[in-house]
């Protein structure tokens, strides 16, 4: 697992983009009670369900890699010169 640049501000972008793709699927409303730990693992499983990322072994399922997995999702996402992928 190598890091990105800018990995903690691609991630606070890419958790805003995770919550709104769940909730903007209508599958999820989160509540503010919820912890942001349930909010990246449910994301990350609606991502695979969605076939949109692949899954990891369950082994390997852990906060530090669901954090990596989202934030490569998001980058990818982004264009090439985008000011957080520099």
């Amino acid at each position: 697992m190598h890091k990105l640049k800018n990995e903690a501000a691609l991630f606070k972008a890419a958790f805003a983009a995770g919550v709104k793709y769940a909730e903007g699927r209508g599958v999820v409303e989160f509540e503010p009670t919820d912890s942001a730990s349930e909010k990246l693992l449910y994301i990350y499983r609606l991502l695979v369900h969605d076939k949109v990322i692949q899954p990891m072994p369950e082994e390997q399922v852990a906060e530090k890699t669901l954090r990596h997995r989202i934030t490569l999702w998001y980058a990818k996402q982004l264009p090439g010169d985008h000011p957080l992928l520099k």
